[in-house]
């Protein structure tokens, strides 16, 4: 999804990608298929690349240094990245920097993990997303698969409480080196089973004054661990009023795709304007509300959805991914924008469901 500005702003991408065929390698001409744990192949691939640049975090952080030990600019650089990386390095990190977030602590064994007390969350310190490496237990008995990946892996695993909050909110801004920020309105995402299903920007009912602390609290975390390009920080809006923040992305982010059709310039287009360095575009919203529903793969032929999504509603964005549907896979999502937040509501969840074949022709 960085290809279309990038195109747009006559910039050259060249892509690491990890098989044939895979989404950005359908769009970027220029990619190799290699492995990036290897750090050759890596050496290899960003020979007369004026920066490098991620839409995942799992690159070795050595590798990430050796890189930079090699005189290659590398943004987000290994030592703001990491805190990406490692959830254990960014909980330590907010500490000193004094951000709210869930009591936490490494744990060992299933006794400290009772010390920590019951009900709680364990992760993984590194690997996890879409809830995978997440686990939420409420006795001894449930801590066994978390400590057991923990051996099988080496990584360590660190407790946090279960926060009672209101509702999940992601506060999303783009940083340039010499220090231009930008934030784009604090959005409300939806999860289901650990995915992000929909997000609603601006997030609705948000107190203005909890909108500015949450973008503030982004905007000053970006600054501290020294981000370039995109961090999006997502947050508990708890019950009592107040943010805290639950992990940390630095790269275009699930709850910033709306921002592809909602905002005067895109999550992707700013990060790549600040990874080069160049003047920020303006993350104003186009519309009152944005409102992304994510397609995930189900039973139907994804592509047959086109004739009835986009004559029933001319305004819809689609973007699809060119994965292969599977169960649960996200290979796709959905923008609807306008005036009426229940209308664009219903326009992106019919749309999105139709792609994934939940729908047949009697919901005309």
């Amino acid at each position: 999804m960085m290809a279309e500005p990038a195109a747009a702003l006559g910039i050259p991408l060249r892509l690491l990608a990890e098989a044939p065929g895979v989404s950005a390698a359908q769009v970027i001409p220029d990619h190799t298929v290699g492995d990036y744990t290897d750090l050759a192949t890596l050496q290899a691939l960003v020979k007369g690349c004026r920066v490098v640049t991620f839409d995942h975090e799992h690159v070795p952080t050595h590798h990430l240094h050796a890189l930079e030990d090699d005189g290659v600019l590398v943004r987000p650089g290994p030592e703001a990245l990491v805190h990406a990386q490692d959830k254990v390095v960014m909980r330590g990190a907010l500490d000193r920097i004094g951000a709210p977030t869930p009591r936490h602590g490494v744990v060992t064994d299933t006794a400290e993990v009772a010390a920590f007390g019951f009900p709680c969350v364990l992760k993984t310190s590194r690997g996890g997303y879409d809830g995978k490496g997440v686990w939420f237990v409420s006795s001894p008995q449930e801590c066994d698969a978390a400590f057991e990946t923990a051996a099988a892996t080496g990584v360590r695993i660190l407790a946090e409480e279960r926060v009672d909050f209101r509702r999940e909110l992601s506060a999303l801004v783009a940083r340039a080196p010499s220090g231009q920020a930008a934030a784009y309105p604090v959005v409300e995402s939806i999860q289901r089973d650990g995915i992000c299903r929909e997000v609603i920007a601006p997030a609705p009912g948000l107190d203005p004054e909890l909108a500015t602390r949450a973008q503030a609290l982004a905007l000053q975390i970006a600054g501290e661990l020294g981000v370039t390009g995109i961090l999006a920080v997502e947050l508990f809006e708890t019950t009592d009023g107040r943010v805290l923040v639950n992990e940390l992305a630095m790269r275009p982010h699930n709850t910033g795709h709306w921002s592809q059709d909602g905002a005067v310039t895109s999550q992707f287009e700013n990060h790549l304007r600040a990874v080069l360095d160049l003047p920020l575009g303006s993350p104003a919203p186009r519309a009152r509300w944005t409102v992304m529903v994510n397609v995930l793969g189900g039973t139907g032929a994804l592509y047959d959805g086109y004739p009835h999504a986009l004559a029933r509603d001319p305004r819809l964005r689609v973007h699809l991914y060119g994965k292969e549907p599977r169960p649960g896979r996200k290979v796709g999502h959905v923008n609807a924008y306008g005036d009426d937040l229940q209308e664009c509501l219903e326009r992106a969840r019919h749309a999105a469901a139709w792609f994934a074949g939940e729908l047949g022709d009697e919901s005309e």
